[in-house]
């Protein structure tokens, strides 16, 4: 007891002698001002909802109307029809057993009642990755080209890929409402990085011969992009854009948070509803779709000695008519 004691004297003496001496704040200096951040933010994003919400809305038209325009032709299209132009599109890019898992996967989803959510699912990843490819192939051209623009735009993707899902749904939400345009809206700012960065990475991989080959030969700076560096960069530019509709296909759950239909509305419905079968069943669906769209874009960004021409139902269709007979003077040839 006389041991605690005589700690506990201690203990206290020291703290009053910090207190006299001022110890407290040299040694923890943070108590002396915190910097009002979270104030900051939140006075910049009122301040651009007051003065520049028109401007944002402007902004999510393109977006609504191709959003709009995708999921109303997947969503019209019969089931049975969609089927087989998946099936016809994955044995022409990807052959026949990615062709019958696509087939097989669909199916899978039609039959536990989630094609509609699929269709709405899809859709938002088709549109996503158009504006990625729109915004994210020409930004990694300019930063291979430029080191400075790299040094500037580098810091910014760092912030899009780390700063968690959720912390810039808000800013999302009250610049652009809740809904799908919204969700689309930010399925592209997290999706859109990695095909910046592998587009930059796919142009400065370019061997330096072919390029001093190309100039030697007199191509000015645009054939040199067009016939000589995207070419070669292609597999991982299309590397790129297989990570950028994987990313997309996972926020489908975290957008449902802002109102955005699909299979991950299920998925938040069954968590919030501790409804583990609903769950499954929607977290079944992004996980077929996703495995669909990883192998079909695969299979484009690999090099296929075999010309597209020759794969697939367009070779099918061109055997058929090569070997149909036609008349031709009266003969048969």
């Amino acid at each position: 007891m006389n041991l605690i004691y005589i700690c506990d004297t201690f203990y206290q003496d020291g703290i009053w002698l910090q207190n006299q001496l001022g110890m407290s704040s040299i040694l923890n200096p943070f108590d002396l001002y915190t910097i009002p951040l979270d104030d900051w933010i939140s006075n910049l994003i009122d301040f651009l909802v007051d003065n520049f919400r028109p401007v944002f809305q402007a902004i999510g038209e393109p977006i609504r109307f191709i959003l709009e325009t995708t999921q109303s032709v997947f969503v019209s299209i019969p089931p049975l029809i969609f089927l087989v132009i998946v099936g016809a599109i994955a044995w022409q890019f990807a052959g026949v057993k990615v062709a019958i898992y696509s087939i097989m996967a669909l199916t899978v989803i039609g039959f536990v009642g989630t094609w509609d959510e699929a269709m709405v699912s899809l859709s938002l990843v088709v549109t996503a990755v158009v504006f990625c490819l729109i915004l994210g192939i020409p930004l990694g051209i300019v930063c291979a080209k430029s080191d400075a623009i790299e040094k500037i735009i580098r810091p910014l993707l760092d912030v899009m890929q780390t700063v968690p899902t959720f912390v810039y749904l808000v800013p999302v939400v009250m610049l652009f409402g809740i809904g799908e345009v919204p969700g689309a809206i930010a399925t592209i700012i997290f999706a859109l990085p990695p095909l910046i960065r592998l587009t930059n990475l796919g142009i400065r991989q370019v061997p330096k011969e072919v390029v001093e080959a190309a100039i030697a030969f007199g191509s000015n700076p645009t054939q040199l992009l067009w016939e000589a560096e995207i070419p070669l960069a292609m597999p991982t530019i299309l590397a790129g854009v297989n990570q950028a509709i994987l990313m997309a296909l996972s926020m489908s759950v975290i957008t449902s948070m802002i109102a955005v239909p699909g299979l991950g509305l299920m998925v938040l419905q069954g968590v919030g509803r501790l409804d583990v079968g609903l769950a499954a069943v929607g977290g079944l669906g992004i996980v077929l779709l996703a495995i669909m769209l990883d192998r079909i874009t695969q299979a484009v960004g690999e090099s296929n000695s075999i010309s597209w021409k020759n794969r697939g139902m367009i070779a099918l269709i061109r055997t058929y008519v090569n070997k149909k007979p036609t008349k031709s003077s009266g003969k048969i040839i």
